[in-house]
């Protein structure tokens, strides 16, 4: 299944309803918590969730998994580009999920790069689990301190489609994650 679920990725990358992303989602197996080890590279994926667009807006690296308890779930770019692990705790979830038009003014983004310096952490934020989800068990990425898990689904060995399960969210909002090296068949990374 992975080749042509990577072809449905690719051929939906620039937008998906969300009862066509949830049918795809369905037929994708699940994945475990190990194989989630890693840096993540990450993309959205548009569905009309009113949190689409704005992670990209914010400069969104992806996330990294050094091991299932050990999990940054926010990586950003610095001014250098290169990504850092960032607090999503304060971060106003509430506020975005009912005012996102707020969230992507150029005074909430200018003020965020304002202070992203101030939110680098080396402090884990999230944790992995095993959970079941629309019937299919697979990893999930538990937030600490905020009310959000992203539960994901295997596309391919290096390609997984991640779901945000939000509390008041009502369309799911989803994203892409690419290995950011990928692993040989021997399960170690690529040089």
């Amino acid at each position: 299944m992975s080749a042509e679920a990577v072809r449905w990725l690719d051929r939906h990358r620039g937008g998906v309803a969300a009862a066509d992303l949830l049918a795809f989602a369905d037929r994708l197996p699940g994945v475990a918590v190990a194989a989630l080890t890693g840096r993540w590279r990450g993309a959205e994926l548009p569905t009309g969730s009113p949190l689409d667009g704005l992670l990209t807006a914010y400069r969104w690296w992806g996330k990294e998994v050094v091991d299932a308890d050990t999990v940054h779930p926010l990586l950003f770019r610095d001014r250098a580009g290169r990504p850092r692990p960032v607090q999503p705790a304060v971060a106003p979830l509430g506020l975005v999920v009912r005012a996102p038009g707020v969230a992507r003014s150029r005074a909430a983004r200018l003020a965020f790069a304002a202070v992203r310096p101030l939110l680098t952490t080396r402090r884990p934020a999230a944790r992995l689990r095993t959970v079941e989800h629309r019937g299919v068990p697979t990893a999930a990425l538990v937030y600490d301190r905020l009310p959000v898990v992203d539960v994901f689904r295997q596309v391919a060995p290096d390609v997984l489609l991640g779901l945000m399960d939000a509390r008041g969210l009502d369309v799911p909002f989803a994203f892409v994650l690419e290995r950011a090296q990928p692993r040989s068949a021997s399960g170690s990374p690529v040089p």
